[in-house]
């Protein structure tokens, strides 16, 4: 029923179409070719390089001498076969490429001492910290594709997190070790393709000072039950300009797709490390279970143009998230949500979000803005649909347009349009009643 919504949505792209700032979208966006396993060089299959199949074997330097071997020999494909392989963190070099055959299983160890601590970026910040499953650092090109599955093997992480947890609550995710699933940064020209992306005991698929990257019809999943997987955002995005995800499923015990960029009240000076996402197009996706169909933030400085449409949600927390930190300054701007369906806890939800707040000394509090908001052409159900905050002092919100919206309301249908400068409303009906400014 889901796909048959998303197919009656699907909209013919042309050239016409924008981004929310009026700038021509580049046809980039709309080849969405799959990447085929024959066009991408000599294959290496891991068992014909000494790697067994037996999931008790952790392997990581057998398969890691074959991601070496193929890039000394001028690049190919890292093959997994039917199985299942076990192992800890894999660094792919230029020219070499992840491929993960139907019923093949690239499983992650659930012991950390597997995993490189090396200099890395978590949560905004840039430090020592494990690296992931997969790990492409400046690989131009880099493609992940196949039918198979990339499992992170994550519920020893997440039990122990949720006991550390009990005994401090104040644990921070860093505090409890355990990596993420995909980590893929400085690189352009980036594909990830079928592959089923599951049970990652951090963040899943983490994309950092990357151009030019496509997520099509991939299966994320990480669960809600019986045990909670803490933090498994589906995809974040940080630093990035032209993303497109397309296609996918994504239902996690977290975000499906977080807008990242820096954290800390001077994180707009630092033009090395943090900066802008800009140009993300997330379309035609299913969401199951989730906190939020898109977030901006925790750690965000700067998001421009962004589109999510064409995507059906079943019972996610939240639509649209506004993070808005008030030990951060940040500038969300030029986002569109349109022909969404479904369920969702909060259509808008905007607060501040003050988890581990921390000025480091600066004395005042960093102002933020989030402007340039349309949410248009949506039918769905949602429990509360203006569930935001007025905070002067913190931040402004301005010039959002709510058109064509028909929804049903279970509480509170109350819209505050005070909160929002140059708020317009445009045939919004909340439970068959006209809504107006």
């Amino acid at each position: 029923m889901a796909f048959a919504c998303l197919a009656l949505l699907t909209l013919q792209a042309s050239a016409k179409d924008l981004f929310p700032d009026g700038t021509p979208i580049p046809d980039w966006f709309r080849q969405t070719e799959v990447v085929k396993l024959e066009d991408l060089g000599k294959i290496y299959r891991i068992t014909d390089y000494g790697v067994v199949n037996d999931s008790t074997i952790v392997q990581t330097q057998q398969i890691q001498a074959v991601i070496d071997k193929a890039s000394l020999e001028g690049g190919g494909v890292i093959y997994i076969p039917r199985g299942t392989f076990l192992s800890g963190s894999l660094f792919f070099k230029p020219r070499t490429h992840l491929y993960v055959e139907a019923e093949g299983v690239l499983k992650g160890s659930d012991d950390i001492s597997n995993f490189a601590v090396i200099d890395t970026r978590m949560e905004g910040q840039n430090l020592k910290y494990f690296a992931a499953l997969v790990n492409a650092v400046g690989v131009d090109g880099f493609t992940i594709s196949g039918e198979g599955r990339i499992n992170g093997n994550g519920l020893r992480y997440w039990k122990s997190f949720w006991l550390r947890r009990q005994v401090n609550p104040k644990c921070t995710n860093l505090e409890e070790l355990r990596p993420r699933l995909v980590y893929i940064a400085d690189s352009k020209d980036v594909q990830l393709s079928g592959v089923r992306l599951e049970n990652s005991p951090f963040w899943t698929t983490h994309l950092y000072r990357c151009e030019n990257v496509k997520l099509l019809n991939l299966h994320i999943f990480a669960p809600h039950f019986p045990v909670k997987a803490p933090s498994s955002d589906a995809i974040d995005i940080d630093v990035c300009t032209n993303v497109l995800v397309k296609g996918c499923y994504m239902s996690v015990n977290d975000d499906a797709i977080a807008l990242k960029g820096g954290k800390g009240p001077w994180a707009d000076q630092d033009k090395v490390h943090n900066g802008s996402n800009r140009n993300i197009i997330i379309e035609d996706c299913i969401y199951g279970l989730c906190h939020s169909a898109l977030t901006c933030g925790s750690e965000s400085i700067h998001n421009h143009n962004i589109i999510l449409r064409r995507c059906h949600l079943d019972n996610a927390k939240r639509l649209l998230w506004l993070k808005m930190r008030p030990d951060t300054p940040q500038n969300y701007e030029y986002i569109t949500i349109e022909n969404i369906t479904g369920t969702v806890t909060s259509f808008l939800f905007a607060k501040p979000w003050k988890q581990f707040f921390d000025l480091k000394g600066r004395k005042d509090i960093p102002y933020s803005y989030s402007s340039h908001v349309v949410m248009r052409d949506i039918s769905m159900e949602c429990d509360v649909f203006f569930d935001v905050t007025r905070a002067d002092d913190q931040y402004k919100l301005s010039d959002f347009i709510f058109e064509n919206l028909d929804l049903k309301v279970k509480t509170n249908p109350d819209v505050h349009i005070d909160y929002i400068d140059g708020f317009t409303l445009k045939n919004v009906k909340l439970n068959g009643k006209r809504v107006e400014n």
